[in-house]
């Protein structure tokens, strides 16, 4: 399974991504994912020391603490692509670099619970709006520079999804594997 998207990887690898998390989300309701997500979380580090949770799983990869930034960042940014297709017809999707915002925005020194916060309560306000979308408001769709026509409701798929590779992705790096 192809669980990383390398920005500007090429169509295929990017269609690779996309049908390795379509394939893990399965027959899986992905708003119980995404409401259940913060919760599973937490549980995942309570009492986990911060030193534990600021160690990289190996050199040049993500500590827990990065995962768990890397999350609330992309919680902000598809809150705002599906916002931005609901307030316009067919608009752009900019994609985005996680490895050029984990550098830019040091993720190397991410604070686990703030980070951890920070993705709760933007959840939170994004599943407010997204479970009071009507089925035609999740059909809208917008044009996403690197997967071409998205629907929010395949946006929401896809997040559900992502959500379940990192939370593995978590429990393997505090394994220790």
């Amino acid at each position: 399974m192809r669980y990383a998207n390398a920005a500007g990887a090429g169509a295929q690898a990017t269609a690779d991504y996309v049908a390795s998390l379509l394939q893990l989300l399965g027959d899986q309701e992905p708003f119980g994912i995404l409401g259940a997500t913060p919760a599973r979380l937490a549980e995942t580090v309570a009492g986990v020391p911060s030193n534990r949770l600021a160690r990289p799983e190996a050199p040049g990869k993500w500590s827990v603490a990065a995962v768990l930034q890397h999350l609330a960042d992309s919680e902000v940014v598809n809150g705002y692509r599906i916002r931005l297709i609901l307030a316009a017809d067919s608009p752009p999707i900019p994609a985005y670099d996680q490895d050029a915002w984990a550098s830019a925005l040091r993720y190397d020194s991410a604070d686990a619970s703030l980070a951890l916060r920070d993705f709760s309560a933007a959840r939170a306000a994004n599943l407010r709006l997204w479970t009071s979308l009507d089925g035609k408001a999740v059909q809208r769709a917008g044009l996403h520079a690197e997967r071409g026509r998205e629907t929010i409701g395949r946006l929401i798929q896809l997040l559900a999804a992502h959500d379940l590779v990192h939370q593995r992705q978590i429990v393997r790096i505090l394994a220790g594997r």
